[in-house]
């Protein structure tokens, strides 16, 4: 019994050293992905990119003009600014709050042992339902006439307009859905925080207790530098998801009032489906594509990652 484990051992690395010999075995396992990544991404993106200098709407073919959509994007569309400042504005609020909350859950519940599975159920419930639902749920609670105003008018207070105040740099209703996105993605951090924490060695935490370290200590001192990794990849996500977040505030607001609360996902979705404007709509969603390559650039580059042996 004690050489079965070192034979089976022996046979699949045979068997995988034959396997990466043989080209046609690597053609075969590797042309469904790549195939999939080709005609549903790249060759899309691509046309994007052409078409992002055309004039090109539903009634006419492409026509080559250059950077004009971009000229007229950055220097003559307001409503873009408006889209641009919101998607900004969500981007830096999600990274941080869900940074600062998915941690913080993440090592509350890493240090319980009652329940631990009942509240991670009850945070991460919220990724897996339905955005437009819950869109459509939270509409009904900040409503003017329901919901949040109705219990403050039962004390004598007069709510405010939760989803059309519109006053401020950025609008009552961009802050309201910012905590709404918060309250339905901050699970999913707290999932990948809390995977990386359970892989650390337990030995690291008793040799440090042991030194006299405190709790506080352990987790400045042990567990930070060693999700890093974690936190540089959900922080690229969370950036990557708010810049072209679309669900909730579409149908929480349909990016009114007065396109006050536009960001970039739903300004491209009225200019290409609601004024067939595909030319135009291709230089927004490449616009799009630049920012989210950029911040998971800057990502990469200042949040430094080391390997640690675990």
């Amino acid at each position: 019994m004690e050489r079965t484990g070192p034979a089976v051992s022996k046979i699949l690395e045979v068997f995988m050293d034959k396997l990466l010999r043989n080209k046609k075995a690597i053609i075969f396992f590797v042309a469904p992905a790549f195939l999939l990544f080709t005609f549903v991404l790249f060759i899309p993106i691509c046309q994007s990119l052409y078409y992002s200098l055309c004039s090109y709407d539903a009634l006419t073919k492409p026509e080559f003009i250059g950077f004009e959509n971009y000229r007229q994007l950055f220097l003559n569309d307001k409503t873009m600014r408006i889209a641009l400042k919101n998607s900004l504005f969500f981007m830096v609020f999600s990274c941080v709050s869900q940074l600062v909350m998915g941690l913080l859950l993440a090592a509350l519940l890493t240090n319980i042992e009652k329940g631990r599975n009942f509240f991670k159920n009850v945070y991460y419930l919220p990724c897996v339902l339905s955005s437009a639902a819950l869109g459509l749920l939270w509409m009904f609670i900040f409503s003017p006439k329901l919901g949040i105003n109705q219990i403050l008018a039962a004390w004598g207070i007069q709510g405010p307009l939760w989803l059309m105040d519109v006053k401020g740099f950025i609008n009552l209703p961009m802050k309201v859905i910012a905590f709404v996105a918060l309250w339905q993605y901050v699970g999913q951090s707290m999932m990948l925080y809390m995977a990386q924490i359970s892989g650390i060695d337990k030995s690291l935490y008793e040799a440090s207790y042991i030194d006299g370290a405190t709790k506080k200590q352990a987790f400045l001192h042990i567990t930070l530098p060693l999700i890093r990794p974690m936190v540089a990849t959900a922080m690229s996500l969370n950036c990557i998801g708010s810049l072209k977040f679309f669900d909730l505030i579409f149908n929480m607001t349909e990016a009114g009032p007065n396109h006050q609360t536009e960001v970039l996902a739903t300004h491209l979705y009225t200019q290409g489906f609601k004024y067939f404007k595909y030319g135009y709509a291709s230089a927004i969603g490449v616009v799009l594509l630049v920012l989210c390559l950029v911040m998971t650039f800057i990502i990469n580059k200042f949040v430094k990652v080391d390997s640690y042996e675990m």
